[in-house]
């Protein structure tokens, strides 16, 4: 495994691990853990499914294979940030604009926002995504 995806790949396990601590100390009844990211070929992995495991926050784990894509969708009233481990690809937007993605990047996509992430390399498009209520 690469140097790169390791550091990658420890910091979403220490970013997902940690952030429930943070709201067990705000009188919540989620408790922290941790997630191993593996997905046995392409798909979404769920890590987190949202309350009552977390207050507001979802996230999981995708594997998208060359030329696929997680198809249009909206944040509606949510913020996403993607942090992506490994592989190429774009998130395009409802307007038709783009933006590029890669291995160690994070993309942050705000409320009411149409998109699509496709992987347009030649390996496997691998991004933790995570999303939180933002009303």
């Amino acid at each position: 495994m690469r140097t790169e995806f390791k550091a990658a790949r420890m910091f979403v396990l220490i970013f997902i691990g940690v952030l429930p601590m943070f709201v067990n100390a705000q009188n919540s009844t989620p408790h922290a853990k941790v997630m191993v990211l593996q997905q046995p070929g392409t798909g979404v992995l769920p890590l987190l499914t949202g309350p009552p495991e977390t207050v507001t926050m979802k996230s999981g784990y995708v594997v998208l294979e060359p030329g696929r894509s997680v198809g249009r969708h909206s944040t509606e009233h949510h913020e996403e940030i993607l942090v992506v481990l490994e592989g190429e690809g774009e998130m395009i937007f409802h307007d038709g604009s783009k933006l590029a993605i890669k291995g160690n990047t994070a993309l942050y996509c705000p409320p009411e926002t149409e998109h699509n992430v496709v992987n347009t390399g030649t390996e496997n498009l691998r991004y933790v995504y995570v999303v939180a209520d933002a009303q």
